[in-house]
């Protein structure tokens, strides 16, 4: 474990906080997971350790053993575990009795959050959003997204992408692809289209004609949709990255066809992408912008950013009980203080040190077929087969690194450290992941 490792970064937090450490049998406690937690469970199986404490891109378990985090909440903690500015701000809320829970009731947090996210976010951006609070998952910022965008376009049919990654709620689920979620009997694909995404047939295909072409055949057998829904980059799917130009013919195929265009930026968001929003780059205004994850600073938090003219919506009539989270908002405030300072260089340096040994080792191993992609601080090796992956997992785990994998066959390991580790401790971890490789391959 990379607390035993030379020259590892060890955390004493129990001395430090004072607490009197508690023993904890791990292996017992295990074993009642084992016996009272449903077998759906995924990442308990993959990361067997009873986690106990994290602070930034570190945890620790109950045997004391110390993890580097490359898997950071499968993008839930761009800041990292415990942020102190949120940390901070979430005690400091707590301890004067601050609003915790409100429905959509008008709270201070929640003005709070909404003025800090149009002044640090979208006034810098030039963008013009109103703003929905849904459920507080990522899954329900998409059932509300497609439900807006056929209540305004008065069309039910939505198109979604080859490997995309949307939800496992029933409306969600209809646009993810990866059949490994999907049976006949829950759930049906109805008034979903799967077209091919950028790359898909090759370089040397633009599939944005392609869709295009159906769109404009009445004998396709594709209807004009309500929304395309996509994600700019296909984390789920495999770290597959939309180019810009591609991006930017779908918001003009939406423009003639008179469909919405709605982005999923729940992962790739929150500066991911090494920008704010992932579609930055692109130049290209979605209609609808689905947010999650790391929105609110590792607490459960979900928008919907809606240009001002489809914002529809009679009261109440999309609804959840936790729709006003006032602890997230607090958390969500705060995290956003990192962008009032020059952060997307902070994260172009983290990116560059990612993409440098990934190179490299996709160089070394050429002849397995090995190759590398990414973007920002969302980064795939591709090692071909999902068994190669895991296996390379479980020695990463053994030395000390939380890391997990995408694509259809999960062969892609995913590189997801937080946008604010420590740059010793990211050299530390791609040392780890990199020996891992070796012992592997090797």
């Amino acid at each position: 474990m990379a607390l035993h490792q030379k020259n590892a970064t060890v955390i004493d937090w129990k001395s430090a906080s004072g607490h009197k450490k508690i023993t904890f049998d791990s292996k017992l406690a295990r074993e009642d997971i084992s016996r009272l937690e449903s077998e759906v469970r995924g990442y308990a199986r993959l990361f067997p350790a009873v986690f106990e404490q994290a602070r930034g891109s570190t945890l620790i378990d109950s045997d004391g053993r110390q993890y580097i985090d490359f898997f950071c909440g499968a993008g839930t903690l761009n800041y990292g575990h415990n942020n102190p500015i949120a940390k901070q701000a979430l005690l400091d809320y707590i301890q004067d009795d601050g609003i915790q829970h409100s429905l959509d009731a008008t709270t201070r947090a929640k003005v709070e959050f909404l003025r800090a996210f149009e002044q640090i976010i979208l006034k810098p951006r030039d963008l013009e959003y109103k703003i929905q609070f849904t459920g507080p998952t990522g899954a329900n910022a998409v059932e509300a997204a497609i439900k807006l965008a056929r209540k305004v376009k008065q069309r039910a049919h939505i198109v979604a992408f080859s490997h995309a990654y949307h939800g496992h709620t029933l409306g969600s689920l209809a646009l993810t692809a990866n059949d490994y979620y999907h049976s006949e009997y829950y759930g049906a694909r109805d008034n979903v289209s799967h077209l091919p995404f950028d790359g898909y047939m090759g370089e040397n295909v633009d599939t944005s004609e392609y869709l295009d072409k159906v769109l404009s055949d009445q004998s396709s057998g594709i209807p004009i949709p309500a929304a395309i829904i996509l994600e700019t980059i296909q984390g789920e799917g495999g770290i597959n990255i939309a180019s810009n130009d591609w991006l930017k013919r779908i918001e003009a195929i939406c423009k003639k066809h008179d469909i919405l265009l709605i982005v999923d930026d729940i992962q790739v968001g929150n500066g991911r992408s090494g920008k704010f929003f992932s579609f930055e780059d692109a130049g290209i205004v979605p209609d609808i912008v689905c947010l999650s994850k790391s929105l609110g600073g590792g607490l459960p938090l979900a928008i919907n950013l809606i240009k001002p003219e489809i914002d529809q919506w009679k009261p109440g009539e999309h609804t959840g009980t936790f729709r006003g989270n006032n602890l997230a908002f607090v958390a969500g405030r705060a995290v956003l203080e990192n962008w009032a300072d020059d952060f997307e260089a902070k994260i172009t340096v983290r990116s560059l040190m990612v993409q440098s040994r990934l190179k490299r080792l996709a160089a070394q191993y050429q002849k397995k077929g090995v190759s590398y992609r990414g973007k920002g601080m969302i980064w795939g090796l591709d090692v071909g087969k999902g068994e190669i992956a895991k296996a390379i997992i479980d020695e990463a785990f053994a030395g000390g690194l939380l890391i997990e994998s995408s694509g259809a066959d999960d062969e892609v390991l995913k590189v997801m450290a937080a946008l604010t580790i420590e740059l010793p401790l990211l050299e530390e971890g791609l040392d780890i992941l990199e020996q891992a490789i070796n012992k592997v391959l090797n």
